[in-house]
């Protein structure tokens, strides 16, 4: 008798685990859906930003932390992923707004919001002003003044901020972020405005530059989605990311892509 109960309690226990199992394989199925709606998970790579990606060496792939974290979503839900680098922040706006992808990595601005849903940022990111060794400035404050021209890459989030903030000095817009300095040093600019990091590494293959110390802004990276998707999507996001965060696998991401200067956003 208490035989036959054990074998019926441990069958009872076991179909339990199996409808558990059934229940949640549904329920990430439906959520990858929810994320990916066309079965493929397609993550718009910015690789105008050094921070979060890059073209490897060797095989000429994109690689980074931006990379890191798609690969991670897309294993968490068992979804295949394909990546499309563009060479701007622009473009990866206009592919995640236009539909082309499910995704992107951002700097979080509200002119982006329009169409753009954050996640919570995950790293913190500098911008720096870029100077000729023989300008006058020494300082961001002595920046904004009406003969002054700055250059910046079109559609960066050091583009949107500035045109918000400078009231006197006027921009200049290179195509893209990398095209910022080789702009700066080809025209009669005053200033080159961009990630701290990239400034720094060419401020050491040009000669003749140097960085005004300090900072214009901090730049919150974050995660987006089109404002259409569904809240769930937009959760399943947001707590993916603080997970990354929290588990240390942002911090490694980093460490492993040789990236110094980025913080790791609380």
């Amino acid at each position: 008798m208490q035989i036959g109960q054990t074998k019926r309690n441990l069958a009872g226990l076991f179909i339990a685990a199996l409808l558990c199992q059934f229940a949640w394989a549904q329920n990430t199925g439906d959520i990858a859906k929810e994320i990916a709606p066309t079965g493929t998970l397609r993550a718009v790579i910015n690789l105008g930003n050094p921070i979060l990606a890059k073209k490897d060496n060797t095989t000429g792939e994109p690689v980074g932390v931006s990379v890191d974290l798609a690969q991670a979503l897309a294993k968490k839900f068992n979804l295949p992923l394909k990546l499309i680098p563009v060479e701007s922040a622009a473009k990866s706006v206009e592919a995640v707004t236009g539909g082309d992808a499910d995704l992107g990595f951002f700097a979080i601005d509200p002119v982006r919001g329009k169409g753009i849903t954050f996640t919570p940022p995950y790293v913190l990111i500098e911008g720096s002003y870029l100077v000729k060794k023989d300008s006058p400035l020494v300082n961001t404050s002595q920046v904004d003044q009406s003969q002054h021209r700055v250059v910046v890459g079109k559609g960066s989030a050091y583009d949107l901020f500035l045109t918000r903030e400078l009231k006197a000095a006027q921009l200049v817009r290179a195509p893209t972020s990398p095209m910022v300095v080789p702009l700066f040093l080809d025209g009669n600019y005053d200033v080159a405005a961009g990630v701290k990091q990239q400034l720094e590494s060419d401020a050491q293959g040009f000669e003749g530059l140097r960085l005004l110390p300090g900072r214009f802004m901090v730049i919150e990276q974050a995660m987006g989605q089109p404002n259409g998707v569904s809240k769930t999507a937009n959760d399943t996001l947001a707590k993916f990311l603080m997970e990354m965060k929290s588990n240390g696998f942002v911090r490694d991401s980093l460490s492993r892509h040789h990236i110094e200067g980025a913080s790791i956003a609380p």
